[in-house]
């Protein structure tokens, strides 16, 4: 589904943050990783805290992608996340 011309950049990110929880298919976890860090470094920016301990893979692997993203601006974020969303609705319908 296409964004609508003249759309905010937040407007595409809400609107491609709606329509991933619709998708047919669920997304690997590498791609549920770039959905996720993408998504923070939109929302609150550069990673922050300490790396989680080695016991805590989920958490460690969460935090890895999120500073992966450090510098990026939160509209480039968005719309990164946004190109994501939509080719993960092209490949995973």
């Amino acid at each position: 589904m296409a964004t609508k011309k003249g759309s905010s950049v937040a407007d595409k990110f809400n609107e491609a943050k709606a329509r991933i929880e619709k998708l047919a298919k669920r997304p690997s976890n590498d791609q549920l990783l770039g959905l996720y860090a993408l998504y923070k470094q939109a929302t609150e920016g550069d990673v922050s805290g300490s790396r989680p301990g080695m016991l805590d893979l989920k958490g460690r692997a969460k935090h890895d992608a999120w500073a992966g993203r450090k510098g990026i601006s939160k509209d480039d974020a968005m719309k990164k996340y946004a190109a994501l969303v939509e080719k993960l609705e092209a490949e995973l319908g």
